[in-house]
């Protein structure tokens, strides 16, 4: 499938790797809907419309659906880049693991990707039939390494994104009838702006960590492999790590 003249939403859009992903898309020619609790910092283009987004709440889902259909007459693809990364150990200095922000992470993180996914599925099928392109959609969700080898205090963080990793392949068989691929991208260490705020010895250490190259990935990759999965036809039902082949310690 071709980026130019596609129509995209990005959860989690006005930042981050999904502000990144967002400015790559439109830079490619695609137009994008950015669907964020938080309005972007720069300015929007003609190709790029913001609507405020509760990923997990069904009538703002819909709305940001809508709006993408309604503004751009169609819907391409969905990429999943909405959410929270909580740390909190099940037995604390305070108690055990709070039960309310657990359920937060798995309903922004998990439920949220789902509500997404499964709206903008159905405005994708309602064209499948009508174009020519092999592909008639694809949705790209987000994980994180952390699916596989959480830290301690990453028990809720680690749940939500194994979910979306467990929850890649049996969609992706599903959809195939409508031909919606569906791929999971599962970042490690990412210099957004959270982790550049780190102290500079800690940014040190965390690039150490990573076995080659030795660095934080840089958000314009997760962008490039997000277009490559746009682009390739034959990527279907799949999570690829992007981690510099980076395995987490305990702690």
């Amino acid at each position: 499938m071709q980026i130019k003249d596609k129509v995209f939403i990005v959860t989690g859009g006005a930042s981050g790797l999904g502000g990144v992903t967002s400015a790559w898309l439109a830079d490619r020619g695609a137009r994008v809907v950015i669907a964020d609790l938080n309005r972007p910092s720069q300015g929007l283009s003609d190709s790029v419309k913001f609507i405020t987004t509760d990923v997990s709440d069904s009538v703002s889902a819909q709305a940001a659906v809508d709006l993408a259909c309604d503004q751009f007459g169609s819907l391409h693809g969905l990429i999943n880049c909405a959410g929270i990364a909580p740390a909190e150990k099940v037995l604390g200095k305070e108690g055990p693991h709070r039960l309310e922000s657990f359920s937060r992470a798995i309903a922004i993180n998990l439920i949220g990707s789902f509500n997404m996914l499964r709206l903008a599925a159905q405005a994708i099928s309602g064209r499948a039939q009508t174009e020519a392109e092999e592909t008639a959609g694809v949705i790209i969700n987000t994980a994180s390494v952390a699916a596989y080898d959480g830290q301690i205090g990453q028990a809720a963080y680690s749940a939500s994104k194994g979910g979306i990793v467990g929850m890649t392949l049996p969609i992706a068989r599903e959809l195939a009838r409508s031909r919606i691929r569906v791929m999971t991208i599962a970042p490690g260490i990412m210099a957004t702006p959270m982790l550049l705020s780190f102290p500079q010895e800690v940014q040190d250490s965390l690039n150490r960590s990573v076995p080659f190259p030795a660095r934080m990935g840089r958000p314009e990759e997760f962008a490039q492999l997000v277009g490559h999965i746009i682009e390739n036809d034959y990527l279907n039902g799949e999570v690829i790590r992007l981690d510099g082949a980076i395995r987490m310690a305990p702690r």
